[in-house]
């Protein structure tokens, strides 16, 4: 049976997979995505990741036939690369930058329509990390001949094609203008152009794999190296090739990312968490963007207990609430960064930190969904392997058709799915299940009273 590799960089962990034509898991290996703390600043291991993606594509070939290779990431990582290889190491996203750089950078960003997200904590958007490349390293900087994100990055060392890619550059990298198809100004402004390669799509042909990356790892000479997807993007593609439209998918892990096909904010107007991303044909698409998964696990703590309808049921009766943000990022609440606390009168039982973690999470994910709106929301990742979260969304949004993707993979999905873009004759599997709503007679009442505290900074929680 023929199958497509995925690799997926992930912020914490790298993941390569193996699927079936369809999309479908096969086998998987993984690893922890190591950073180190410098010199000259905190940065990904790209050597030893490499020595592990071949050996990953070593293992895999000895068992399946692999026929092409695509790579995703995360949009918030690129490698400043000469002829040979990097020529900086790649910059942790949430490493601090230089003051003076992170000024700086603030004044020539741009308006939103511009950036398509807010500016972000640390050295998040590869336009910020290029400023500071520039700027502390200009001569290498000066010689350079690429800045390319991490899936392009990827392709280029598998195939030797240097390449951009739409659904990379709209991840918030403020390099593109996702609203109206692109680039943004600040790229002739600083002239960078020359450090960004051409577009491909997504689904394009690069080349073959490396001759010599055939030899090593017995993967087949013919095999195909694909330009690569954002990792959101490729998620909300298996939907598309799937046929729904008029839906926001929902992706929880590190972050909770919201991505819509439908249009309607107003992309000249900032709001928090929203971001303007694009699909794989340079579409816009609506977004909102809060570091979720941060804050459920500062939350949670140590406790690791079930959550149970009791145990919601009694946060809610008492007003027992989490205010946002417990993180360095302010998130959908201006302001609120290293703020969050526990109020209400089982704030210290230590036996609901969970169980409040996960309302606190379904609570942000409620708040993106109020920004942007559709007829049906799916969600994915790693929230919904509790069944009460999506029974929450479910309860706080009964004018929508809410269902769940138990499927942990679907990044992989809809990135092997690239692969029969150009000859897929129906729609690509897809199994979805409605959620069930937890229903309980004061939960809107809740949410109004924790939507308040948090928009107020807790000085109107009432309790």
């Amino acid at each position: 049976m023929k199958t497509i590799a995925v690799f997926d960089t992930g912020k914490t962990n790298i993941k390569l997979s193996v699927t079936n034509e369809a999309g479908g898991l096969i086998e998987t290996l993984s690893t922890p995505n190591t950073v180190h703390d410098g010199p000259p600043y905190r940065h990904h291991d790209l050597a030893a990741i490499e020595a592990w993606l071949l050996d990953g594509l070593a293992t895999l070939a000895n068992r399946h036939d692999i026929t092409a290779v695509v790579c995703t990431a995360h949009g918030s990582g690129g490698v400043l690369v000469d002829d040979d290889g990097p020529a900086m190491p790649m910059i942790d996203y949430e490493q601090a930058v230089p003051a003076e750089i992170d000024r700086e950078y603030r004044e020539i960003a741009g308006s939103f329509r511009e950036r398509g997200s807010a500016v972000m904590l640390g050295a998040a958007h590869l336009a910020r990390q290029m400023l500071w490349l520039e700027r502390g390293w200009p001569d290498v900087f000066a010689q350079a001949r690429h800045f390319l994100a991490i899936p392009q990055y990827w392709a280029w060392r598998l195939s030797g094609v240097a390449t951009s890619e739409v659904t990379s550059l709209a991840a918030q990298s403020h390099l593109w203008c996702s609203a109206d198809a692109r680039p943004a100004r600040l790229v002739e402004a600083r002239s960078w152009e020359r450090l960004i390669p051409p577009l491909r799509p997504a689904w394009s042909r690069l080349a073959d794999i490396k001759p010599e990356i055939s030899r090593r790892t017995g993967v087949k000479p013919t095999t195909a190296i694909l330009c690569g997807i954002h990792d959101s993007s490729a998620n909300f593609y298996q939907y598309q090739a799937a046929g729904l439209h008029d839906v926001t998918v929902v992706s929880t892990g590190t972050w909770i990312v919201a991505i819509s096909d439908r249009s309607g904010p107003d992309f000249d107007v900032e709001r928090a968490g929203l971001c303007c991303n694009a699909d794989v044909e340079a579409r816009p698409l609506s977004g909102m963007l809060t570091m979720g998964g941060r804050e459920f696990a500062m939350v949670a703590g140590e406790d690791d207990r079930p959550t149970t309808e009791d145990s919601l049921a009694r946060l809610i009766e008492t007003r027992t609430m989490a205010l946002p943000s417990f993180g360095s990022d302010d998130g959908l609440f201006p302001g609120t960064s290293r703020k969050g606390r526990l109020t209400g009168p089982l704030a210290d039982h230590g036996d609901l930190r969970h169980a409040l973690a996960l309302l606190y999470a379904a609570l942000l994910t409620d708040r993106c969904l109020q920004l942007v709106q559709t007829s049906t929301v799916v969600l994915d990742g790693s929230f919904v392997r509790d069944p009460l979260y999506s029974a929450l969304i479910a309860a706080l949004n009964p004018g929508r058709r809410v269902f769940v993707n138990a499927d942990r993979y679907g990044t992989a999905t809809g990135a092997a799915l690239l692969a029969s873009h150009e000859t897929r004759q129906a729609p690509a599997p897809l199994a979805l299940k409605a959620a069930t709503p937890f229903l309980h007679p004061t939960l809107d009442e809740y949410r109004e009273r924790w939507l308040r505290a948090a928009q107020t900074g807790g000085q109107d929680d009432g309790l």
